[in-house]
């Protein structure tokens, strides 16, 4: 089982197996949400009952776009069959990267209940749980987007007056960007600037998970955390915005501490000319303008 069964953010693949014919159903009471990373994926299968949504064209506006927009948002979601009341569970490929970006934009858009499916599809497909290839098409809603929680959202100015301050900054990257050598070939190439944000340490995102997808126990994350969860709060980043969810997700809501997302990330911080820019293993290097 999940160390997270109790979590008010993370629904587990158990509930999900057992519940299946409320997930199915055109009821909007919960909805099951699959973002990956190629978004074609689903079509090979998916966990019965779940809609597909691209992150690249439903969420924000290509890579290193700016989010959806109200509107848009609302206009997806009730297509969907989601209401403002509706429990959002949101799981995907690479332990759940897009996923966990899809909850922080709808957190950020202030929808009540959103969560993750512990696991991801990596979970599903190991214990054989039943899947599908058709999708599913659920009666229309009414969505209205009811505002913004910019409490978790950083921009650039943001993020410079961390630099400047005691607040942490954890760039969730692999070694290989975070030392600004070439990026490897899964991750996407989006600026002609590489290294990283200056003091920012180094926390790759995958120390969060074990190697089923599911999130590792609380005191193995927090040993994990434990340098970067800042009194003055935390700024998590990655490229684009995507792997830093999952951080902020542990930082914020598993571990109960104080976080925001960067989720402009390295793609707008190196391409802005004025950013200084710190290379090598050092998280102190004060680093150099382009």
């Amino acid at each position: 089982m999940s160390h997270y069964e109790s979590h008010e953010s993370v629904t587990t693949a158990e509930w999900v197996r057992g519940n299946l014919e409320t997930v199915r159903s055109d009821e909007p009471d919960v909805r099951l949400v699959e973002v990956d990373m190629e978004p074609d994926v689903y079509d090979d299968w998916h966990v019965p009952g779940a809609v597909r949504v691209d992150w690249q064209t439903d969420i924000v506006d290509g890579l290193g776009g700016d989010l959806v927009g109200p509107e848009a948002l609302s206009s997806l979601l009730g297509e969907l069959g989601i209401t403002p009341e509706t429990t959002v569970v949101v799981y995907g490929d690479r332990a759940n990267w897009f996923a966990a970006h899809v909850l922080w934009v709808l957190r950020y858009y202030r929808h009540a209940d959103v969560r993750l499916l512990d696991g991801g599809r990596r979970y599903w497909e190991l214990e054989g749980y039943e899947t599908a290839t058709t999708e599913p098409a659920y009666t229309a809603r009414e969505y209205t987007v009811s505002g913004r929680v910019e409490s978790i959202r950083a921009d650039r100015g943001e993020v410079q007056a961390a630099v400047d301050s005691d607040e942490k900054i954890v760039d969730v990257r692999n070694p290989m960007e975070y030392r600004g050598e070439n990026p490897p070939a899964e991750v996407p190439d989006t600026t002609d600037r590489e290294g990283h944000i200056p003091t920012a340490e180094n926390v790759p995102w995958g120390e969060a998970v074990a190697a089923d997808g599911r999130f590792r126990p609380e005191p193995a994350l927090r040993e994990v955390y434990d340098d970067v969860l800042g009194e003055a709060g935390t700024v998590t980043y990655c490229r684009v915005g995507e792997r830093s969810s999952l951080t902020w997700f542990v930082i914020e809501e598993l571990l109960g501490g104080n976080a925001v997302n960067y989720d402009g990330s390295w793609t707008d911080w190196a391409g802005a000319p004025e950013t200084r820019v710190a290379t090598g293993a050092d998280a102190d290097n004060g680093g150099d303008s382009a």
